[in-house]
């Protein structure tokens, strides 16, 4: 299978101007290094109506290519059932019953990280179960085996984040995010992850799945995020933010494209004009920042 890089948004919304970002990063990595590009809409959760639509319009406006149709993770359902059922043939889950809230109001284990899931229902009795279950779903947890592990990111060198039980499918029988990312690039031989550096501290977690189904860890590449005025993450209640706003306003798709590129110092013009003075080795480790008065500007300092 050939090696590809990946765009997954999810169809909650159009996008701003941060992810189209995020997606020509992810076109450049791949495209720069003979990879394929994919586009997988992450449709398990929040899908709106006519958003997937306007995804693909808005990522084509912006000149991105792409290999072969977009897919649908509410069509892999197959995939995510039959690499659970291989974590729990091996003893690798359990069932969990324990609400947000009791989550957030249980004790934490001893020496557990902050933030892990504190193994509530991790070792409980045939009995209990049974209780339990009378009373609620239950969710599918990893029985993990480690805290902690490294992993290592194109522009954040080595990064150890938490490992812990993590869900694997939610109590209303929707597979999480953690087990289907890593099935998904798998099955599509996908082998670079290019996304946003929010997602990082989640890294660990996918990487630690991979190698209990013995599937190969991608290499992964975290890229800042665009933010607002005011250093925070940008969002669409900052104004205009989307290529429908923005062109509303008299900024076509090919300025944002331009701002985009030049907020990564490349030349503006078709994204294929960009690809041959791409260097990964230059690109800035810091936020760009987004002026809603006026052209984006980057963040120097």
């Amino acid at each position: 299978m050939d090696s590809a890089g990946r765009f997954a948004p999810s169809p909650s919304g159009d996008l701003h101007v941060g992810n189209l970002r995020t997606a020509v990063l992810a076109w450049l990595f791949a495209r720069s290094t003979g990879r394929k590009f994919l586009l997988r809409v992450e449709d398990l959760d929040r899908a709106r109506a006519g958003s997937e639509a306007a995804q693909l319009r808005d990522l084509a406006a912006v000149g991105l290519t792409w290999d072969g149709a977009a897919v649908r993770q509410t069509d892999r359902g197959a995939l995510y059932a039959a690499a659970l059922d291989g974590l729990e043939a091996a003893g690798l889950t359990y069932e969990c019953f324990c609400t947000r809230r009791e989550i957030q109001e249980a004790p934490s284990a001893p020496h557990a990280p902050q933030g892990a899931y504190p193994g509530t229902c991790r070792n409980l009795m045939g009995p209990e179960r049974a209780e339990k279950r009378a009373m609620r779903p239950a969710a599918i947890r990893l029985r993990a085996g480690v805290s902690a592990i490294m992993v290592h990111d194109r522009l954040h060198g080595d990064f150890t984040g938490v490992v812990d039980d993590f869900v694997l499918r939610r109590n209303d029988g929707v597979t999480a995010y953690n087990l289907a990312v890593v099935v998904d690039d798998a099955e599509q031989g996908i082998d670079q992850v290019v996304r946003g550096d929010d997602l990082l501290p989640s890294t660990p977690r996918q990487a630690y799945l991979a190698s209990l189904l013995n599937i190969p860890v991608p290499e992964y590449v975290h890229v800042p995020l665009v933010l607002n005025g005011q250093g925070a993450r940008l969002a669409k209640r900052d104004g205009a933010v989307t290529l429908t706003d923005l062109a509303a306003g008299g900024v076509p798709a090919d300025s944002v494209r331009d701002s985009i590129l030049s907020s990564l110092e490349l030349p503006p013009g078709p994204l294929g004009n960009a690809l041959g003075a791409f260097d990964p080795d230059r690109l800035s480790r810091q936020p760009w920042i987004w002026r809603p008065q006026g052209p984006p500007s980057v963040n120097l300092g």
